[in-house]
């Protein structure tokens, strides 16, 4: 499922890096992407949640931190 999610956030934002962390249904998911540029940290969230939705609403994910990077 890391795989899975990776991919598929990597795809949906373009994305320069991702990590995803999995603990369980826990998840870490570290993103850079230019995607990011001028969102706020909401936003930034909101665009990944995007690409996991599934994932939380059939409950193989409960918990996720996301860290979103515009990148240097």
């Amino acid at each position: 499922m890391q795989d899975e999610i990776s991919a598929k956030i990597s795809s949906a934002l373009d994305a320069q890096s991702v990590n995803v962390t999995l603990d369980g249904n826990r998840a870490l998911i570290e993103v850079t992407s230019n995607v990011f540029t001028g969102m706020n940290r909401v936003q930034k969230q909101q665009a990944v949640y995007a690409c996991i939705e599934d994932y939380i609403a059939d409950g193989r994910l409960h918990a996720v931190t996301i860290k979103a990077h515009e990148p240097d």
